[in-house]
Formats: C-alpha cells, sequence, structure tokens
C-alpha cells in the first residue's frame, strides 16, 4: 500500500463524517489527486538520486573503499566506461545499429546512427550523444569507443574525447551521497580522493551482481536485465568484476566465474540477431572480445 492510498482513505471518511456537500467533495478529490501526484514525484526524485547509470556502477566497483581511487595499475577501466556510455545510450533509445543489409553485415562493420538527439538529462551522456549526432559519416562502435577515449592517432577525431571521466563520475556519486571528497599527499603532489561514504550502496551493488550469477542465475542472455547483463561484461572488460567476486566463498567463486565465462563465449551475432535484443549492447561486447 503506498501512501495516495492513505490519502484517499482519509478524504473519504473525512466526507463522510463531516457530511460535506458535492462541491467540497469535489475539491477533496481534487486536492486529492494534486497530493497523490505530488507524493508520486517526490518518490520519482528520491529514486532518482539513489539510482546509478552503468558508468557510476563501473567506476565504484573500481574504487578503493578508503583509499577512493581506482588501481594505478588498471588501464581497461578507461575504454571500459566509454562502453558504458554507449550502452546506456543504446538502452535509453538515444543510439542505434544501422540496418545490416542483404550481405549481413557483422556488428564490428555497422555504423553507430542517432535516433533521437532528445537529452537524457545526464551531461556525459549527452555530450557523447551530442559528437554522434554532428558526426557525418557515422563512425563503428569501435571507432567511438577509441575516440571517447582519446585512444586514437587521428588528430582530427581528438575533440570527440570525453575528459576528466573518473573525477566527473565521482563527482556525482559525492552529490549521491554514496562517495566523500578528500585531499591527500603522495609525496610529490597532492591528489583528490574520492573514499566510500555509504557502504550501503556498494553492499547492494556487489550482492546484486553476485546474486544475478548465483541464486538468480537464469541460463539465457535474453531473459537476462539488459543492464545487469551490460554492468556484468563492462565491469569484466574494466577489470574490475574481480572486486565484486572477493568476497565470495571458493566453490561460489568457482561457479560465478564459470558463468561469466559462458556470457563471455557467446556468438554475440547470433545474440544480436534474436527478438528484442539491443543491437549497441551486443555491439559494444563484441568491440571488447574481438
Amino acid at each position: 500500500m503506498n501512501r495516495t492510498d492513505g490519502l484517499v482513505r482519509r478524504v473519504k471518511n473525512r466526507e463522510s463524517n463531516d457530511g460535506l456537500n458535492s462541491n467540497s467533495v469535489n475539491q477533496n478529490a481534487e486536492n486529492e489527486e494534486n497530493n497523490g501526484a505530488t507524493e508520486d514525484n517526490i518518490d520519482d526524485c528520491d529514486s532518482k538520486e539513489t539510482r546509478l547509470t552503468l558508468m557510476e556502477e563501473v567506476l565504484l566497483l573500481g574504487l578503493k573503499d578508503k583509499e577512493g581511487y581506482t588501481s594505478f595499475w588498471n588501464d581497461c577501466i578507461s575504454s571500459g566506461l566509454r562502453g558504458c556510455i554507449l550502452i546506456e545510450l543504446g538502452i535509453r533509445g538515444r543510439v542505434e545499429l544501422e540496418k545490416a543489409g542483404m550481405r549481413r553485415r557483422g556488428l564490428c562493420s555497422r555504423k553507430l546512427l542517432l535516433k533521437t538527439d532528445t537529452p537524457t538529462g545526464d551531461v556525459l551522456l549527452d555530450e557523447a550523444l551530442k559528437h554522434v549526432k554532428e558526426t557525418d559519416p557515422p563512425e563503428t562502435v569501435q571507432s567511438w569507443i577509441e575516440y571517447l577515449s582519446g585512444e586514437t592517432w587521428n588528430p582530427l577525431k581528438l575533440r570527440y574525447q570525453l575528459k576528466n571521466v573518473r573525477e566527473r563520475l565521482a563527482k556525482n556519486l559525492v552529490e549521491k551521497g554514496v562517495l566523500k571528497t578528500e585531499k591527500q599527499n603522495f609525496l610529490l603532489f597532492d591528489m583528490t580522493t574520492h573514499p566510500l561514504s555509504d557502504n550501503v550502496t556498494k553492499t547492494r551493488l556487489v550482492k546484486k551482481i553476485q546474486d544475478a550469477v548465483l541464486s538468480k542465475w537464469v541460463n539465457d542472455p535474453q531473459r537476462m536485465d539488459k543492464r545487469m547483463l551490460a554492468l556484468i561484461f563492462l565491469a569484466h572488460a574494466s577489470d574490475v568484476l574481480e572486486n565484486a567476486f572477493a568476497p565470495l566463498n571458493d566453490d561460489d567463486y568457482e561457479v560465478a566465474m564459470k558463468r561469466v565465462r559462458e556470457l563471455l563465449d557467446l556468438d554475440f551475432e547470433t545474440e544480436a540477431s534474436k527478438a528484442n535484443a539491443n543491437e549497441v549492447l551486443w555491439a559494444v561486447f563484441m568491440a571488447f572480445t574481438k
């Protein structure tokens, strides 16, 4: 039962007890609808504050809880976060792959097309969306991962690089109350770090990933939640998935890794051709595993 139901009941009781006339009844009904709408909006705002994007979830997995920074040896997370951005745009219906055509071109050779330029409300996503919109001729998913990461030899494409992505995502997580901001001294320089502030959010994230490959395993990628499927793939591509499985006992760890390998060994072309499949999702997976 939600709070709106309670409002309905209280208004109706007050009407019967006080013997209100029909005008009062209409007025109360209108107020009731307004109150319900207001509370629904509040609920929506609350959920938006705690809801994390794929980029934020992958970064949160990679950040050291107390130190507040990612491993200096991790050179995969940068491109992994760009892959998350493309998948977010695909899931939100902003971009799509061009048609396979009569010759059934593969995922890697098909171009990423703008579907709609309606803003997402997320600065990083909208910045990437703007680049896709302004690019003619279109580029492949693999190319976009390289361009957004700044990993290209073409100087004309460097303007597509999304800069300071990790820092910007960390600030988003600070605003959502998940991280906090601190300064740490590393002998020769000071560095801004973002240690964990809300352990509950990260614990839930880790538990959600563990459950997806253990207690809630469905053995069919088409039946898996698209965001969870993307999170597992991109966390692996970003070399941070191990952090979610580290707390598991040996037996569960072995099962979890076995099932992740099953996902990685899928025929992405076949999966992308199935009904209701999101082709952008599988094209990004292909870009990281080919």
